[in-house]
Formats: structure tokens, C-alpha cells, sequence
């Protein structure tokens, strides 16, 4: 009976401390996660995310709090992926170059009416040489065969609150590049003959239709709810956004969505190059951008922003792939990022930091490309603009970590965003002190002490600006840009502030 009664009273001791455990576990607090750096403030909700879905940052945490064993196993099964999942087009007609099928990879934010749709970037092909170059060496640009199933995104296209704390609860659209037209074509790939001519180019381009029906596609996901849809893009993709945003907003309309479209152009903000080259160029070297862009317009059948084209006589269309000469005619709402050394803008005036010598010419030539870009911003209402050597920034791991003025780009897109939705509202609210104009001030290249650093391919070593001058056999003496024998005046040099 002794042993009985023992018994009970080690059982009742243990539903005790059961207990007392669940009612810890209860009324324990996550770790709140923090949303940005600590110098980007607290970043604030859009108003039409108001009620937060499944993956935002409280839920994760909620997540990485439950109990050891079965609870922790059911939390990991249960934590939303990350990951973006590709989806190809219904449309099979619209296709990659090659006539494989077109698609976009899509992560959804169930109950976001936020929508970021991603156009890649990678340059073009404009004749049968540079298009079977292109296909040959860079194939995934030209064809979907071996893209993956999945994809991770990076910058402003994470899902992660920490690296993208203004649009991680977005529906975030990666439209992969694979139509070689700066997303403009609209040309159908022609029938295979059994005798073509040699310099029949044997290609479809259909950028164009392919924003198009990637569009339609999401309307099954629930794109025709969005409130916001942003069209974003690097490079080309950049390029593509400028030209594309006022079909995307026309299109989303006749769809009977009631959203605000936006475009963000990252490093597609080109100039027309100094260089004369011959106009019968069959390569990519010796033609100008002006000739690729023009004979690509006839390749690729390329569409045309209506009101821009109506600015330009015959013949004179390719003018509208410059957003200095676009950006007047858009009626949708733009923000421009551009590094004012930028290193493709350099390239195209055969340009390479860092890669081969530099002649005095082609070092006045990067001085008065900032210069020249920033004065083509002067009616540009939205624009960040770092004075760096350096090519894209939005999907780069650390694009919180550049500034301009003391503002990184995160925080110059948060504003941007408030200023619309008040001017929605017809608010009288200023933004003031939070500003979405950013311009760096000083006049050289990594200038900007946030700039990315300058990496010698060989050693992986940090190099200031100078010393890869002098590498490139600039005469920095002759220039009264002397070194000294160390770093100091270099370090001095670039790091004036923004």
C-alpha cells in the first residue's frame, strides 16, 4: 500500500511540472526581429499590408521558439520556403530565343496586394554572329533548358526582413532574360528551311510579349488585387522598364486591377557613347551601342513606347532606349539608381578599370561621365546616385550599405513610397527629412566612402582608386594626382564624403 501510495505522488508531481512547462511555454515572448539597420529607422508598414500573412518576421520567430522534439520538427515543416518557384508561360507561342519556353519564378506573400516584378538583365544580340556568340557561351540567356526549379532572391528581391526591410512582404516576380532585346522584341522565330541564307538568324525575340504574358499569368495569382505593383529591373532589365511600364499599367487596367504602377531602373540609365565606330560593325566591339540598338530594333521587330515614339522621326526610334530622352514621355511614376561611374557606361567607350592601360583621354572621358549623368537627372524627380565605379546595386546582398548624403537607397525608396501614397491621398503631409533626390556631390570616382571596394582579381587585395590607376599606366604625376610613395593622399582622395 506504502509503494501504491508512492506511486501517486510521483505521478501528481509530474503532472505538476507538465503543467507548469506549458504554461512557461505559453506565456514566454519571441525575440522580436529588427526590420533594418538601426540608421535606416523604423521602416513603415505599407498602409495595404496592414494585416500580416503567413513568413513575416513575428512568425518566423514564433517559429524558432516552439519546444525541442515533435513541436520542432512540425515547426520546420511548417516555415515558409524562401525560395522563388519557376512557372512557365500558359501562352507556349511566346517563347526564349531558341523556342524553348518562356516563365518567371514567383514567391509568394499570401494577403500582400504588394506586388515586385523583376526583369534580368544581360545586354543583347542584334545579328546572326553576336546572337550564335551569345548562344554558344551564355546560353541560359537565350534559353530556359537548364533553369533551375527554384531561386533564392538577394537585396530587394529577399524574403528576409533584415536584408530587405520595405518589400521582403512583397510578392516578389523574377522574370529570367532570355529574349536578347532589352526587353523589347516582339519578333516570332522564323520556320526552319533546309536551304536559309548564312546570315539568316534562326532566333525569336519576343521580350516584350513576354512581360505581356507573364502579366496575364499572375492575374491567377492575384495581381488584378495588387495596390502597388513595382517594375523593377537591372541593366537591361533597367532598360526594359523604361520601356515597358506604361504597357504594364495599361495592360494591369484593362485586367480590372486598381493599382499604382511604379518603375525602379538600377544601372539601365545609359548614355550615347563618344566614340565614333564603323556603322557596318559585325561585332559587339566595334558597334556603337547606337548601331547594336538600331540594327537590333529590325532583328527583333522592337516595340516602342507609343508617346516616345512620336518624338522622333522615322529612323530616329532608337533614341527612346535612353532614359534621359524617354523619361519625359512616361506618365507612371520612376525611380532611377545609378552609379555615376558606372563600369558597363565605361565599357562601351572600351573602358575597362582596372583591366588594361588607361590613356589620358579615357581618363578625362570617366571625369565628365559623372558629370554628364548627373545633369541628366536634373528633371528626374526620384533618383539615387552614388559617385562609384561599380555596375548594378539592387540585388546585391549588401545594398543597405551604400549612401548618399548620410541615406542609403532602402531608406531613399521608403520615402519615395510615403510621398506617393500621400499624394493618393491628396495629402498636404511633406516628406520633409526624408528625402528620395540623392545626388553625390563630389566630382570623382569613389569619392563616396560607401562606394564597393576596388578588388585586384589577382591578390583578392582592397586597392584605392590611384593605385589602380597607376597600375593602369595613368602618369597620376603628371595629372597632380601624385601617391607619395604610400596611400595616404589616395585615402584622403575618396574619402570626402558623399
Amino acid at each position: 500500500m506504502k509503494i501504491l501510495r508512492h506511486l501517486m505522488f510521483l505521478l501528481l508531481l509530474g503532472g505538476i511540472s507538465c503543467q507548469s512547462n506549458r504554461n512557461a511555454k505559453q506565456s514566454g515572448k519571441p525575440t522580436k526581429k529588427v526590420g533594418s539597420h538601426s540608421n535606416e529607422g523604423s521602416p513603415q508598414a505599407p498602409e495595404d499590408d496592414s494585416s500580416a500573412g503567413p513568413g513575416t518576421a513575428a512568425d518566423h520567430s514564433k517559429e524558432s521558439s516552439g519546444s525541442r522534439g515533435a513541436s520542432h520538427n512540425t515547426a520546420s515543416v511548417n516555415k515558409p520556403s524562401d525560395d522563388m518557384k519557376l512557372h512557365f508561360l500558359k501562352n507556349t507561342l511566346v517563347t526564349c530565343n531558341d523556342g524553348t519556353a518562356a516563365g518567371f519564378y514567383l514567391k509568394e506573400f499570401k494577403g500582400s496586394k504588394r506586388w515586385l516584378i523583376f526583369l534580368e538583365g544581360g545586354w543583347c544580340c542584334y545579328n546572326k554572329e553576336t546572337c550564335d556568340s551569345r548562344y554558344k557561351n551564355i546560353p541560359r540567356l537565350m534559353s530556359s533548358a537548364a533553369w533551375p526549379q527554384t531561386r533564392k532572391g538577394s537585396g530587394i528581391l529577399s524574403s528576409q526582413a533584415e536584408e530587405n526591410p520595405h518589400w521582403y512582404n512583397a510578392n516578389i516576380v523574377f522574370v529570367p532574360y532570355c529574349s536578347s532585346d532589352v526587353w523589347s522584341g516582339s519578333a516570332n522565330k522564323p520556320p526552319t528551311k533546309p536551304k536559309q541564307a548564312k546570315d539568316t538568324v534562326e532566333f525569336a525575340f519576343m521580350g516584350s510579349l513576354i512581360i505581356r504574358e507573364v502579366i496575364k499569368d499572375l492575374t491567377s495569382k492575384g495581381i488584378k488585387q495588387a495596390k502597388v505593383v513595382m517594375l523593377a529591373g537591372t541593366s537591361a532589365g533597367g532598360t526594359g522598364v523604361l520601356l515597358n511600364i506604361e504597357k504594364v499599367s495599361s495592360l494591369l487596367e484593362q485586367l480590372g486591377a486598381d493599382a499604382q504602377v511604379r518603375g525602379l531602373v538600377d544601372s539601365g540609365w545609359f548614355l550615347e557613347s563618344k566614340q565614333q565606330k564603323v556603322s557596318d560593325c559585325p561585332d559587339s566591339v566595334s558597334c556603337s551601342p547606337v548601331d547594336t540598338i538600331k540594327k537590333g530594333l529590325r532583328l527583333w521587330n522592337g516595340v516602342i513606347p507609343e508617346k516616345c515614339r512620336q518624338q522622333y522621326k522615322r529612323g530616329e526610334e532608337w533614341q527612346c532606349f535612353y532614359g534621359h530622352k524617354l523619361y519625359s514621355s512616361l506618365n507612371s511614376p520612376v525611380f532611377v539608381v545609378q552609379w555615376l561611374f558606372d563600369e558597363e557606361q565605361l565599357r562601351l567607350e572600351n573602358i575597362y578599370v582596372g583591366g588594361q592601360s588607361l590613356s589620358e583621354q579615357q581618363w578625362t572621358y570617366m571625369q565628365n561621365l559623372g558629370r554628364e549623368l548627373k545633369n541628366s537627372f536634373k528633371d528626374v524627380t526620384a533618383v539615387f546616385a552614388p559617385s562609384c565605379l561599380s555596375h548594378t546595386l539592387i540585388t546585391k546582398s549588401n545594398w543597405m550599405d551604400f549612401q548618399v548624403k548620410g541615406t542609403s537607397l532602402s531608406r531613399a525608396l521608403q520615402c519615395w513610397d510615403r510621398s506617393l501614397q500621400e499624394a493618393n491621398k491628396n495629402s498636404k503631409a511633406t516628406t520633409k527629412g526624408c528625402p528620395f533626390h540623392l545626388i553625390d556631390s563630389c566630382q570623382w570616382p569613389q569619392c563616396n566612402p560607401t562606394c564597393p571596394a576596388l578588388v585586384d582579381q589577382a591578390t583578392q587585395q582592397e586597392l584605392t582608386l590611384l593605385q589602380v590607376l597607376a597600375s593602369m599606366g595613368l602618369d597620376l604625376q603628371k595629372l597632380g594626382l601624385d601617391m607619395k610613395g604610400d596611400s595616404s593622399s589616395s585615402i584622403s582622395l575618396i574619402s570626402n564624403g558623399g
